[in-house]
C-alpha cells in the first residue's frame, strides 16, 4: 500500500496562481488611491484582474482618479469606480463600501462579496512635543486609525466565509524607529499593527489581515519633507541594504538627490508588489504579519 504524499494538500488547488489574473472577478477597495503607493497598489491589483473601488479625498484628486479608473479599465479589462470619501470622518468609510456595493452587486440576486481591502489612506504632519496640538492628534488618529477600523466595520457584512479575504493595512517604519518629531504619526501606524494582529484572530474564518511597512517612499509626501527631517532620516537611510542609489539604473531625480540623503526613496511599484503577493491565493497561511517592504531599514517588528 502506497503512503500518502504528506506534501500535497489534495483539498487546495493553487493551479490558478500559475495565470497571471490571480483575482479575476474579484472586487478590492483601495483608500487613498488617487496617486502615490495607493495608485500604484491599484494598478498591481487590477493587472491580477480585480475589479476596484478606488477611493480619495479631495476635490483636487478627482480628475486624477477618474484618469487612473479609465487606466484601469482600459488597460486590464476591470471594472472599476471612484469614490470620494474622507477616511476621517465618521460615514466616510461606510459611504466607501456602500458605493462599492452599488456598484458591483449582482444585477439581480443583489449578492455582494468585498474580497480585498486596502487601508493606504494616511495622512502625517510632524512637531515636536511641545508644538502639537489636540487637533492635530485628532486628525492623525481618525484617518490613520478610526477610518480603517470603520471601514472594515461597514464592510464586514460581505467579507468572504472561506478565508479567501486579503485585508493588508499600510503602516509605515515609523511604528518602530522613534523618529523625533513623530509622537503622533509614528503611535498611529503602531495602532494599526496592533489592530492588524487583532483582526487575524477575529476574521481568521474569513480573511487574512496583513500590514506592510514602508520606509522613505518617492511619493509627494516623502518628496515634500524639509530638511530638518531629511537629516534625521539620513542615518537610517545609510543603515539600509537596498538603499544605495545606482548610477544608470536609478532615474536621475532619485538618484542625484539619494547621493546627498543618504541613499534612495523605495518606487510606489515595490510597495505595490508586496501587497499584491498578500493578496493572492498562495499568501493565504500569512496572517497577523507585519511584512517588512523597506529595503532593510527595519527587518522584523
Amino acid at each position: 500500500m502506497s503512503r500518502p504524499n504528506p506534501t500535497r494538500t489534495p483539498s487546495t488547488n493553487f493551479g490558478a496562481a500559475s495565470n497571471q489574473r490571480v483575482l479575476e472577478g474579484k472586487v478590492g477597495v483601495v483608500t487613498g488611491a488617487s496617486r502615490g503607493i495607493g495608485a500604484a497598489i491599484a494598478r498591481n491589483l487590477a493587472a491580477k484582474g480585480c475589479n476596484l473601488v478606488l477611493n480619495y479625498t479631495s476635490d483636487s484628486s478627482t480628475k486624477t482618479t477618474e484618469d487612473l479608473a479609465s487606466e484601469l479599465q482600459s488597460e486590464y479589462g476591470v471594472r472599476t469606480a471612484i469614490v470620494q470619501a474622507n477616511m476621517g470622518s465618521e460615514n466616510g468609510p461606510k459611504h466607501i463600501v456602500e458605493v462599492a456595493k452599488n456598484r458591483f452587486a449582482h444585477p439581480k440576486t443583489g449578492k455582494f462579496q468585498l474580497e480585498i481591502i486596502i487601508n493606504n489612506a494616511g495622512v502625517a504632519r510632524n512637531g515636536v512635543i511641545e508644538e502639537i496640538s489636540s487637533e492635530e492628534f485628532a486628525r492623525q488618529y481618525n484617518v490613520n486609525v478610526r477610518g480603517p477600523l470603520l471601514l472594515l466595520q461597514a464592510a464586514l457584512p460581505y467579507l468572504p466565509h472561506d478565508r479567501s479575504g486579503r485585508i493588508v493595512n499600510v503602516s509605515s517604519v515609523s511604528s518602530v524607529l522613534g523618529y523625533a518629531s513623530q509622537s503622533i504619526y509614528g503611535g498611529t501606524k503602531a495602532a494599526l499593527e496592533a489592530m492588524t494582529r487583532t483582526w487575524s484572530r477575529e476574521l481568521a474564518e474569513r480573511a487574512t489581515v496583513n500590514a506592510v511597512n514602508p520606509g522613505p517612499v518617492s511619493t509627494d509626501m516623502y518628496l515634500s519633507t524639509d530638511e530638518k527631517f531629511t537629516n534625521i532620516n539620513k542615518p537610517f537611510i545609510e543603515n539600509t541594504p537596498l538603499s544605495v542609489p545606482r548610477k544608470g539604473i536609478d532615474p536621475e531625480h532619485i538618484y542625484e538627490p539619494a547621493t546627498k540623503n543618504g541613499g534612495r526613496p523605495a518606487y510606489s511599484e515595490e510597495i505595490a508588489g508586496v501587497v499584491g503577493m498578500l493578496c493572492s491565493p498562495e499568501a493565504g497561511w500569512t496572517t497577523g504579519s507585519v511584512i517588512c517592504a523597506n529595503g532593510g531599514m527595519v527587518f522584523s517588528t
